[in-house]
């Protein structure tokens, strides 16, 4: 996303200890809408959505879901069953919505401070990146209670922590306006860590003068990271042990205001936030290289940051950025097909 104005934050910061990622990806578990449905029946009431990859035909879907007005998106992220999760750049709430019907509410209050790239696990805890206050904190995504907060950059310096990946063992955050990745190195059973872990980026990686690192995701294998620098257009692949960084070889083009990423198998969709598309890129395994294959876009984005799948489907939040935010200006998300 694009830099909010705010206050940054102190925290604590320790060497690059965390380990390389798995080097291979694991199979999604399909599941049929029967099954879907019939354990949505049985957890609904708990408020915890029902395991599953599959989705119902898209057309029993909204293709546009409304947030609360001047909420503000920035971030999804797309948990168990059709439960998808929102952050408010505006005040940091984290609000769930339900894809099947659009219906939604608010789990956690924030803090005040932004709430902007976001995931979740399979624990259901959401991981949030806090934007200009230079922060991550973790909610339980069925109780909206607050886990864990973090401190991430040093006191005083340039920051924006932007975009949230999970790994098999690692939770990745980005910084648009400092050359350095985060880390939460989950420990068994996925325990949260005490501290946050700090890997400056190195090697080929160019900071710019303009925003930076914004979304990261792994590469098809697992070996290393993809990070897009937001003002250059340039990928890299960044490697999660050194922080060595290498422009990612697409054959001359640029992600220019490249924001959200998604990888699916070797297929990379990366939000280009002004530009209202989404590049799809068919990466190498080891994410080394990769083509822009085509661009998708639709007359309902108002610029789309990041994106997140369910079943055949892309949802994209509308930031609005060249909207002035008011508390009655109108939010949505809008549902694409992943063609």
């Amino acid at each position: 996303m694009s830099p909010v104005t705010s206050p940054s934050s102190s925290p604590s910061s320790s060497p690059a200890t965390a380990r390389a990622a798995r080097t291979t990806r694991r199979a999604r578990l399909a599941v049929s809408v029967t099954s879907v449905a019939a354990v949505g029946a049985l957890l609904g009431a708990a408020g915890v959505a029902a395991p599953g990859a599959s989705a119902a035909p898209a057309e029993r879907f909204p293709d546009r879901i409304e947030l609360p007005d001047g909420f503000q998106p920035e971030g999804i992220t797309v948990g168990r069953g059709a439960t998808a999760f929102f952050g408010s750049r505006a005040d940091g709430d984290v609000y769930r919505v339900d894809l099947r019907t659009g219906e939604g509410r608010t789990i956690s209050q924030g803090p005040g401070t932004p709430s902007v790239g976001l995931k979740v696990d399979q624990r259901c805890r959401v991981f949030v990146a806090g934007g200009p206050a230079g922060d991550a904190r973790v909610v339980d995504g069925r109780t909206g209670e607050l886990l864990a907060s973090y401190r991430l950059a040093p006191a005083g310096s340039p920051t924006f922590v932007n975009d949230v990946v999970l790994t098999e063992d690692t939770v990745w955050l980005t910084d648009s306006q400092s050359p350095v990745l985060y880390a939460l190195p989950l420990g068994p059973g996925g325990a949260l860590p005490a501290e946050p872990v700090r890997v400056p980026l190195g090697g080929e990686w160019q900071q710019g003068t303009g925003f930076g690192a914004n979304g990261l995701t792994e590469t098809p294998d697992g070996s290393a990271l993809l990070v897009v620098n937001s003002g250059t257009g340039l990928l890299y692949r960044v490697d999660p042990v050194t922080g060595e960084a290498t422009q990612v070889d697409l054959g001359g083009a640029r992600l220019t205001n490249g924001d959200g990423l998604l990888l699916e198998g070797t297929t990379l969709y990366a939000v280009l936030n002004r530009q209202e598309q989404v590049a799809v890129v068919e990466l190498s395994a080891d994410g080394t290289s990769g083509e822009v294959v085509r661009t998708l876009t639709d007359d309902d984005f108002d610029v789309p940051t990041t994106v997140a799948r369910f079943g055949g489907s892309l949802y994209l939040p509308n930031a609005r950025f060249s909207t002035p935010p008011t508390p009655t200006t109108e939010y949505w998300v809008t549902r694409i097909d992943r063609r």
